[in-house]
């Protein structure tokens, strides 16, 4: 009696064990279609392909049984530089725009600020690196499956033809600098076909000569053109740029690997597999050299353990946030048919949370340490040109990619952009000199990859801003707010905020009207207004974003140099000139924030940026408390919406953002359908249109926003603006500000607990709805914080 009871406890033992094993192994499988994205037929379009990269070398996956293609790409693939300098404008011609401004006469304004000090039309565009093609034949397909399984970062696709399996495996691997693709068949004659590279004619032209070896070897080679290419708005060819070369060894088990002379045939190939190298000029003088060393500790290795190693990289970035909403039971239903659900008004919980996650892949697979930043198009791009040149957008796009670097545990993801803009900063100080006789740096609303610093545009309304400079600082600054580290604020930070200080010390001046130090000329992003002739124009004297971003810049130099223990003459003036700054945030007569320094007719009153809520968001100069300002922002929010305006999708992605900062989750949520409805092409591309990944980005800085917030100084907010929809779920390892990680767990929309962890030992207050509750946190120590 005695064993059957002891033997009936071990097996109700060993049951329960197994349950939750058996519970864990299909969470564990939940979550992993939950971050997978996949279909029942191959890529039709570019914007149905999947993407891939290790923040250098991408790919996009089509899946095609017929055709597979696998468009490559490469940051570094543009045209030279050159040569190309500053426009004749000086001083004496910044001195009479600024009396044409004086005068109102804002039309001639605008064309003396384009004429004298822009650059005009340029076209100097990222390009693509070319086409992989296997010609396969394989039709009658049945069993259709491929997808990208954003949790390992790689890609598959599976199907039987005339019922032979045949599968297909690709990532781009970071620790060995390669593209990997494996493909096997059971067919029984096997794998048969050919095996093409080529890249598109540039104006006719072709830009490679491709090549085979012996040893399975495809070589292209070629050099980036822009016949098309244009300065000063005039035909200016580029012949010349970044060469390159892409080389490709295929390792075959059973048939054969057949040479010819610019093409490689498989012939009863049982398994193929693809190592794609590629390098360029602009990393490497001999980069044919680098190719055949990638190729070299490629061979050291099977195809399962550089898998391997490339999982255990880029999942030592990705695993450190989780976050899940609601059931996951429509992962059953392929990715373009959950999203045609949404536009017919469901809601999919399962594919917001996705969509989240698929932000930080694409910020991974963009931009990593010693990468170019992720441009208009992070990576992807398969044009010659692009559109709007794939460049770098400073007047919010360039900075919306980086938004969730700090927010959601990315923070090395920051340097390929501080690298660049150190860049911009140095060359910066000849374009401020030159063309404005102003000390410091100038830094301009467009740039590309030489990191030139003149103006470019035809129109002073998007072309002509001069606040990108400050905006960009907001990057440095932010980075240390949330890591603490005091020497990349000596080293790093103060250098370039000094400069940019500098600059916009010079550049004020005295408003005749009011006194009041402004930015002139000035404008708002891309926007107009109308003048008493009824003229639609830009310029004015000390646009609302500038002043927002020149009074966070000086306040944050100060605060630099409070930090540092730094006093100089620079700072002496700064602290004069914060005081006669004009007030970035005036309330109109209407109730809403003015745009411009008077109250003008707006040209266009649903336009699509919100610059004129800067310091609200990104910035962090309202206060919660600030009742009568933040409802003139709700109301400019309104009336902008109540007009069309968040047409595009980066600008839906702000207003996520902004919505969250107003602390309204029903607000943001209903921004967040209206994304995903408008603006998400098949593959979860936001559609700008045409695609641009600062929507994509833009969207996840939004989703952490919504559930941490942490700008308000030693304060952190525990779901500040969670939707009614989002009743349940669970975030983990998201970055406050003070190099704090934060858990959180909800349910029936109300805080269960959140567990906060920080790496120094600093007090702050949590604020949860009304609750407010000062902590003391230890370094290293955790808290736990419950209603």
């Amino acid at each position: 009696m005695k064993v059957n009871i002891v033997t009936r406890f071990l097996l109700l033992n060993v049951l329960f064990i197994y349950s939750l094993l058996l519970h864990s192994c299909q969470s564990g499988k939940n979550q992993e279609a939950e971050l997978k994205l996949w279909y029942k037929q191959p890529a039709k379009e570019w914007e149905e392909a999947l993407p891939l990269g290790n923040g250098r070398i991408g790919a996009m996956v089509f899946g095609e049984p017929s055709t597979e293609h696998i468009q490559l790409n490469d940051d570094s693939m543009w045209p030279e530089d050159k040569g190309w300098e500053e426009p004749d404008g000086n001083e004496e011609d910044l001195k009479h725009l600024r009396q044409l401004l004086f005068a109102g006469k804002h039309s001639e304004a605008d064309e003396l600020f384009v004429e004298k000090f822009s650059r005009k039309s340029v076209i100097r565009s990222h390009q693509t690196l070319g086409d992989l093609f296997l010609d396969l034949g394989y039709e009658n397909i049945s069993d259709y499956r491929r997808e990208l399984d954003i949790s390992k970062s790689v890609a598959r696709v599976s199907y039987k033809t005339n019922g032979y399996e045949v599968k297909e495996k690709i990532f781009v691997s970071h620790p060995h600098n390669a593209i990997i693709l494996e493909l096997e068949s059971e067919v029984p004659d096997g794998l048969n076909g050919i095996i093409r590279l080529s890249r598109p004619d540039d104006q006719g032209i072709p830009t490679v000569r491709v090549t085979s070896a012996k040893e399975g070897k495809l070589i292209m080679s070629g050099e980036v053109t822009q016949r098309d290419g244009k300065f000063d708005s005039k035909p200016d060819p580029i012949n010349g740029g970044v060469k390159f070369e892409t080389l490709i060894q295929v390792k075959n088990e059973g048939g054969q690997i057949l040479s010819a002379p610019n093409y490689l045939k498989m012939k009863n190939v049982k398994k193929a597999v693809f190592f794609i190298v590629s390098n360029s000029s602009y990393y490497f003088e001999d980069f044919s050299r680098q190719n055949e060393e990638d190729l070299y500790q490629l061979s050291k290795f099977t195809v399962e353990k550089l898998e391997d190693a490339h999982i255990k990289d880029y999942q030592g970035f990705f695993s450190r946030v989780k976050f899940e909403l609601g059931e996951k039971a429509l992962d059953t239903i392929p990715t373009d048919a959950r999203l045609e659900r949404i536009k017919s008004g469901e809601t999919d919980l399962g594919l917001e949370a996705l969509l989240f996650h698929y932000g930080r892949y694409l910020l991974i697979s963009s931009s990593r340490e010693g990468t170019n930043p992720a441009n208009l198009q992070g990576l992807w791009n398969r044009f010659i040109t692009a559109p709007w040149n794939a460049d770098y957008h400073l007047n919010i796009n360039l900075q919306m990619n980086y938004w969730l670097a700090n927010t959601t545990n990315l923070l090395e993801l920051n340097y390929p952009l501080f690298d660049f803009v150190d860049r911009l900063v140095e060359n910066g100080k000849t374009t401020a000199r030159k063309n404005f006789g102003c000390r410091g740096t100038f830094i301009p609303h467009a740039t590309d990859l030489w990191a030139a610093t003149w103006l470019r545009a035809p129109q002073a309304m998007w072309g002509c801003s001069v606040g990108a400079g400050g905006w960009m600082m907001q990057q440095y600054w932010a980075y240390f707010e949330f890591t603490q580290d005091k020497e990349f604020l000596k080293q790093r930070a103060y250098p370039a905020i000094y400069q940019v200080v500098q600059f916009y010390s010079d550049w004020l001046v005295k408003d005749p009207r009011d006194g009041f130090l402004v930015s002139a000329p000035s404008t708002s992003p891309e926007n107009q207004f109308l003048d008493e002739h009824w003229n639609r124009v830009a310029s004015c004297l000390g646009s609302a974003m500038d002043q927002q971003i020149i009074a966070e810049v000086f306040d944050n130099y100060i605060k630099t140099c409070g930090v540092l223990q730094i006093e100089n003459n620079l700072l002496a003036t700064v602290k004069q000139q914060r005081e006669k700054l004009r007030p970035g945030f005036v309330v109109g007569t209407d109730g809403r924030i003015m745009e411009w320094d008077r109250e003008y007719t707006e040209a266009e009153p649903g336009h699509r940026h919100m610059s004129h809520l800067y310091g609200f968001h990104p910035g962090t100069s309202v206060s919660n408390n600030d009742t009568t300002l933040l409802k003139a922002i709700r109301k400019t929010l309104d009336y902008r919406l109540t007009h069309g305006g968040a047409g595009t999708g980066w600008s839906r992605a702000w207003l996520i953002n902004i919505s969250a900062r107003l602390l309204d989750g029903n607000m943001a949520d209903e921004h967040i359908q209206l994304l995903l409805k408008k603006s998400m092409y098949p593959n979860l591309f936001d559609a700008h249109p045409p695609f641009q990944i600062d929507g994509n980005l833009g969207y996840t800085a939004g989703v952490a926003e919504m559930l941490l917030q942490s700008h308000e100084g030693d304060t952190i907010r525990l779901l500040p603006a969670l939707p009614q929809a989002w009743d349940k779920g669970s975030v983990s390892g998201l970055k406050a500000r003070g190099g704090i990680t934060v858990d959180i767990a909800w349910e029936n929309n109300t805080l269960v607990k959140a567990v906060l962890k920080s790496e120094n030992m600093t007090d702050i207050q949590i604020i949860y709805k009304e609750q407010v509750l000062p902590v003391g946190l230890k370094a290293g120590e955790k808290y736990m914080f419950k209603p």
